[in-house]
């Protein structure tokens, strides 16, 4: 049975949710703060995690990152902020995905089933991924097997999500991808989120490998179809 652990100090969220999984056929767990979402972390083995951001003592990004460091489980963010600011620190530190309050159950469920399928199919699919290990365009060095990108020849931190859009990219170096290409490979074919969210990560690659974030040169946009890297 797929487990989940819901971090959430909002009683009115946490118990239908933990009803809600329930009945749905998932195994659920419940944690009002920080330190008792951490001790449920470490004495037990979850397939996913729904997170609040703003939590009692220890914060949902504090926890966020702790979590990713002691093993990589697909991590939900769940809030009430949604300005772009808090997307992007949500998914620097590590999110899979991001979903404001107020939500539908249905809604969140999706991307539990969109989150939890990629995670199974990046396990089935790791040693396909990692064929090609090596990937490059102008001054961008890309390590698959490692998980390493240079730029410049500087070793540059990619969060998973930047990476695998950037990986994409790569591998179709000159080509354009549309939006919904981007979206379906790295996202999954079946998110329903706002697709604000890629273009959070563009912004993030950009700033990060190009001389001129606001002139980008390297990672183009092509205007109604997509993005392109490389000519």
């Amino acid at each position: 049975m797929t487990r989940i652990l819901i971090v959430e100090d909002e009683q009115s969220y946490l118990d239908p949710l933990l009803y809600q999984l329930t009945r749905e056929g998932y195994e659920a767990y419940g944690a009002s703060t920080g330190e008792e979402a951490w001790t449920l972390y470490e004495e037990m083995e979850f397939d996913l995690v729904l997170l609040d951001l703003m939590l009692p003592g220890v914060s949902g990004t504090t926890l966020c990152r702790r979590m990713r460091e002691l093993r990589r489980v697909p991590i939900i963010m769940v809030t009430a902020k949604s300005t772009e600011n808090d997307v992007i620190v949500g998914l620097e530190i590590g999110a899979d995905d991001y979903v404001t309050k107020p939500y539908s159950f249905r809604e969140l469920l999706a991307r539990i089933h969109a989150v939890l399928r990629r995670s199974i199919e990046g396990q089935d699919g790791g040693a396909r991924a990692d064929a090609v290990r090596t990937l490059g365009c102008g001054p961008v060095e890309m390590s698959v097997a490692s998980h390493e990108v240079r730029v410049h020849g500087e070793l540059t931190a990619f969060p998973l999500k930047e990476f695998e859009v950037l990986e994409y990219l790569l591998r179709n170096k000159g080509h354009v991808l549309t939006r919904h290409q981007l979206i379906a490979r790295v996202w999954g074919s079946d998110y329903v989120g706002d697709t604000k969210t890629l273009d959070v990560h563009i912004k993030r690659i950009r700033a990060k490998i190009e001389d001129d974030p606001a002139h980008p040169a390297l990672l183009t946009t092509v205007r109604g179809v997509g993005y392109r890297i490389g000519e």
